[in-house]
């Protein structure tokens, strides 16, 4: 049988309204939110609902918020008796990833997202950086390129995430990567920089990284009953230990979400349901698995549901 993923989206699909329908719909909704709020301390159902958006983008609020409504999407799910065989996350995306695989509790999932967004937040204002989108170059192409702006300004320059065939996310520090995305710009390619303000998944997030190392070395993962897919690795783990290794990891290193996503298809995923706002994840699957036997869902309303539940014929 064609095995089903969850796919957890990250930061940059927030919005505010996320998450409504599903709140109004499943009774569970609304004492989810509010365990969110009792254990990070802020307004989370408010930020969600009704903003304002700048509130709701500072790291340090988005992190808990998003990740409540990614868990609650596919709570929902489940409600209905669909379940994954495998699941991935994009970036924060993987918080709730844990969560979805029983290797982490919602309190301690928002918790450790909370203080990880915390530490990402003050790392971006003691070291700014910038991110951007560059679309068009295959990743050999775009190391090239890095390598020979890094030859003439030293600094810090890398890729972030490689999304697709031909979308990757470089980081680092300002003035290297608008050298970059001008280089990138000559050959006749996209560059488009992010609205970011730090360097995530780059050295210049180390120092955050190493104050996140606290919060998790106090949780003890369980063991996933099913297979989740790291960002570092892009390779199905199952051992707490690992996994936990790896998410500290992932503060500073790219997210391979081309190779997760190539990576599921190799294991047998035919059916990839992105839980959470928009459909981020949901292109970039389309955008990355060449072949014609897969389906690619998205949940955020119970209209979404009702199209899952038609999909697999439940």
């Amino acid at each position: 049988m064609s095995k089903v993923a969850f796919l957890f989206p990250g930061q940059g699909s927030q919005y505010v309204g996320m998450g409504a329908d599903i709140r109004k719909s499943y009774k569970f909704a609304i004492p989810m939110f509010k365990e969110a709020e009792d254990v990070c301390n802020i307004n989370v159902e408010k930020l969600c609902m009704d903003g304002p958006l700048e509130d709701l983008t500072k790291t340090v609020n988005l992190q808990p918020c998003l990740t409540t409504v990614d868990i609650i999407c596919a709570k929902a799910l489940m409600e209905e008796g669909i379940h994954p065989d495998a699941v991935a996350g994009h970036s924060l995306g993987e918080y709730p990833a844990l969560w979805a695989c029983g290797a982490l509790g919602f309190a301690d999932c928002v918790r450790l997202v909370r203080e990880r967004g915390r530490v990402m937040e003050e790392a971006a204002q003691k070291k700014p950086g910038a991110m951007a989108a560059i679309i068009g170059l295959e990743s050999q192409q775009l190391q090239r390129l890095i390598d020979d702006v890094l030859l003439h300004l030293k600094g810090v320059l890398a890729m972030a995430n490689h999304n697709s065939r031909e979308q990757i996310v470089v980081t680092g520090e300002k003035a290297l990567v608008q050298q970059l995305c001008g280089r990138v710009k000559e050959l006749g390619k996209r560059a488009v920089m992010l609205k970011v303000s730090g360097a995530y998944h780059s050295p210049l997030m180390k120092e955050a990284a190493d104050k996140f190392a606290k919060a998790l070395s106090s949780l003890k993962l369980k063991r996933p009953s099913i297979p989740i897919y790291s960002n570092v690795s892009a390779e199905p783990e199952k051992e707490p230990d690992t996994i936990s290794r790896l998410l500290f990891q992932q503060m500073c290193m790219p997210v391979r979400w081309y190779e997760i996503a190539n990576n599921m298809y190799r294991d047998g995923v035919r059916i990839f349901i992105e839980t959470g706002p928009k459909k981020v994840l949901s292109n970039l699957i389309k955008k990355s698995v060449d072949a014609d036997d897969y389906q690619v869902l998205n949940v955020e309303t119970t209209s979404d549901i009702d199209n899952v539940k038609h999909a697999l014929s439940i």
